[in-house]
């Protein structure tokens, strides 16, 4: 896949969720409130913002996303009539820098309520500027070209964009989400409070069990296709080695694909992950090739009906059971 460049976004300079302008009486959301039944039209950019949108927003809210399920978040590219259709919500959650096609259209799109969730907590880079990998006996180059196909494929500032993938992060994210819905629909502002407050603890929970869950295990290191589990390993102590890169379509090197055996041999890994919207194809190779074991590895940007759990909290207790069995906890 090639080079991801962000789309300049000045239009919506200022219009976040903590600096987010009243709807006015005048505005397109009318509308767009009437044609949702009276509730607050909510668009979201793909899976992770439409949980949140939902959890927080509960009855009160209309939710529709951009991303139907089973398709590929990176490689969305709307049609004329979705993103006329983005002019007519009261509030629209997205997360710049991982679908560029999106963050145009929301550049365009005149809404006032637009809520950057990179803009709600700290963003982080998992590529060479944040230190690398350090493996002595590895192959350079290989390690060299697969944290340019991180780079390439993180924010333009050279963020990685996955931060749903940590709970705690996420709870962050959640707070900035419910403070817009309550800016943006005040009249029902302390149901969106209560919701936010239930959610954060619901995730302050996962957080814990993931905590606990990967404090002992025999190796700290996992193998998988796409480099989404950044923030995942820094927060939980572990080494995250992909095939790919940060863009799940790419294809690795040979030398990329030696370092790694190499690496499973010392670092005595057990699993190949794959995705369930991404093929799984290298994974198996890979597998194959060094006698490992192969397993999912969910990176929530999509549900469909192979994720093992109906919804972000399901989906990411599975992901722990299949840590924890990867890298021998005890």
């Amino acid at each position: 896949m090639n080079v991801r460049r962000l789309i300049p976004t000045a239009t919506i300079a200022g219009a976040v969720a903590l600096g987010m302008v009243a709807l006015s009486a005048c505005s397109s959301s009318e509308a767009a409130g009437k044609k949702s039944g009276g509730k607050l039209a909510v668009t979201a950019s793909f899976y992770p913002m439409q949980f949140l949108a939902q959890e927080i927003g509960g009855d009160h809210v209309s939710v529709t996303t951009l991303t139907k399920p089973g398709v590929e978040p990176h490689d969305l590219e709307l049609k004329p009539r979705q993103a006329a259709q983005l002019g007519e919500a009261d509030v629209i959650l997205y997360l710049k820098g991982i679908q560029p096609a999106v963050d145009k259209a929301i550049a365009q799109s005149g809404v006032k309520n637009t809520v950057d969730a990179t803009t709600l907590t700290t963003m982080e880079k998992h590529g060479t500027e944040a230190g690398g990998h350090s493996h002595d006996d590895a192959d350079d180059h290989a390690d060299d070209e697969t944290h340019k196909a991180e780079d390439e494929e993180a924010s333009a500032d050279g963020n990685d964009p996955h931060i749903w993938l940590d709970p705690v992060k996420f709870a962050e994210v959640a707070k900035g989400v419910g403070a817009a819905l309550e800016k943006a629909d005040p009249d029902h502002a302390a149901a969106y409070k209560k919701n936010t407050g239930t959610l954060v603890t619901k995730l302050d929970g996962l957080n814990t069990a993931f905590k606990d869950g990967l404090a002992h295990t025999a190796t700290k290191t996992f193998i998988t296709t796409h480099a989404a589990f950044g923030y995942l390993a820094e927060r939980y102590g572990l080494e995250q080695e992909a095939i790919a890169g940060i863009d799940p379509e790419s294809e690795p090197s040979p030398a990329r694909v030696k370092e790694l055996e190499t690496i499973a041999k010392r670092e005595k890994v057990s699993t190949v992950f794959f995705e369930t919207l991404a093929s799984d194809k290298t994974a198996k190779t890979l597998a194959g090739d060094s006698g490992l074991k192969t397993d999912v590895l969910d990176p929530l940007e999509g549900i469909t009906d192979k994720s093992k759990g109906a919804d972000y909290l399901e989906v990411m207790r599975s992901n722990l059971a299949a840590l924890r069995k990867a890298l021998g906890a005890k």
